[in-house]
């Protein structure tokens, strides 16, 4: 491999915006994918999964949705629209190249890999954050009769007929799987053990995505106010159906916590009859169920573990004081980092939209490592 000006880790949607916007630039970027496909994570997403931007807002750098996608885009046609971008710009990946380390080497960046060692000025990590799935444990998971999973491992409903399942977590995975159950007729519950923020899809009329953009340049706690009356009338009191409303209201969780509020997009209504029934916490897992907090003890035959991702990069760039904070997440994406020519792109959760964002950051990282690439 000639030794390119930027090498960019993952051909996902940030490894491709950066690619392409590298291109744009003048510059010449080789692509590392350790699977065979782009967009690998988007291709093991569960069947029914639609993105929860819509369409207008979700297109990378130089490139829109096609306009007959409908409002919000399914699983296929955004695998589908990650393969025609590449074609696009060119885009050719070095798939089936695990990257296990990068270091620095002088003024240059070391990148070890299953198909040996390169090096070259600057590095973009842009693994994504659906990587690294977060598996709690319990007490006596061990002994469970039935079978767990994590939600990265859900397909369809038709695996599941005839058992009583449990989806545990209240996030946009654990809310879709649960719907997904519930629409097939199968018997749901779902543990929600900490206070939620629910959204819906569409406001008014217009995309959620269209609101927040529209209130992105004030405060958060002041979008959070001004939004709290017409999302109750828009949504209903969530609180007499067993669930919590937490204190900080959506944009804050997002930007505070990085906790996405459950999008609904039809959860609510199974919830409100009945089709999907509320439970709490997990306390311990039994041979033939679940034991909650409250004592309450049930019989599931499987437990679908939507409790998100945790990525922890410090093993990958290992030895750079100041980059990743507690939880080994950059403290900077889509800019110049602490380490001269190191940058990660579509790392953090932002209430704008993750596509949208990790177009302006793919962008600014270009712009940025051109400028770098000059001195």
């Amino acid at each position: 491999m000639p030794t390119p000006d930027v090498m960019i880790i993952g051909a996902g949607p940030a490894g491709l915006a950066c690619a392409a916007a590298m291109k744009t630039a003048g510059l010449n970027a080789a692509v590392l994918e350790k699977a065979g496909t782009v967009g690998p994570v988007w291709r093991r997403h569960y069947d029914r999964l639609h993105l929860h931007t819509d369409r207008d807002h979700s297109g990378l750098p130089g490139m829109a949705m096609p306009l007959d996608y409908p409002t919000y885009p399914s699983r296929v046609q955004v695998v589908e629209y990650l393969e025609a971008y590449a074609r696009r710009f060119d885009i050719r990946p070095h798939f089936d190249t695990d990257v296990l380390r990068v270091a620095r080497d002088g003024e240059r960046w070391r990148v070890e890999t299953n198909a040996g060692e390169f090096l070259t000025p600057a590095v973009v990590v842009a693994t994504g954050i659906a990587t690294a799935a977060h598996r709690p444990s319990w007490p006596g998971m061990e002994t469970f009769g039935g079978s767990i999973i994590h939600s990265s491992e859900y397909r369809n409903a038709a695996a599941f007929a005839g058992r009583r399942v449990l989806v545990v977590g209240f996030g946009n995975s654990g809310g879709e799987i649960a719907l997904d159950l519930a629409e097939a007729g199968f018997d749901v519950a779902l543990a929600v053990r900490s206070p939620v923020q629910i959204i819906p899809r569409d406001l008014l009329g217009l995309p959620i995505l269209t609101w927040v953009l529209f209130y992105r340049h004030l405060p958060a706690r002041l979008v959070d106010t001004i939004n709290a009356p017409v999302l109750r009338l828009a949504l209903g009191n969530f609180e007499k159906l067993g669930l919590r409303r937490a204190s900080k209201g959506p944009r804050q969780m997002v930007e505070e916590d990085g906790h996405v509020p459950l999008i609904d997009i039809g959860t609510l209504a199974k919830i409100r009859d009945g089709s999907i029934v509320i439970r709490g916490g997990i306390d311990r897992i039994t041979a033939g169920g679940v034991v909650f907090a409250d004592g309450t003890e049930e019989k599931f035959d499987a437990v679908i573990l939507a409790t998100g991702f945790r990525p922890d990069l410090r093993g990958l760039v290992p030895g750079e004081d100041g980059l990743f904070d507690q939880n080994g997440m950059p403290r900077a994406t889509g800019k110049p980092t602490a380490a001269p020519g190191l940058y990660f792109c579509g790392q953090i959760t932002v209430p704008t939209g993750q596509l949208r964002e990790i177009g302006i950051e793919a962008e600014r990282i270009a712009v940025s490592a051109k400028t770098f690439l000059r001195k």
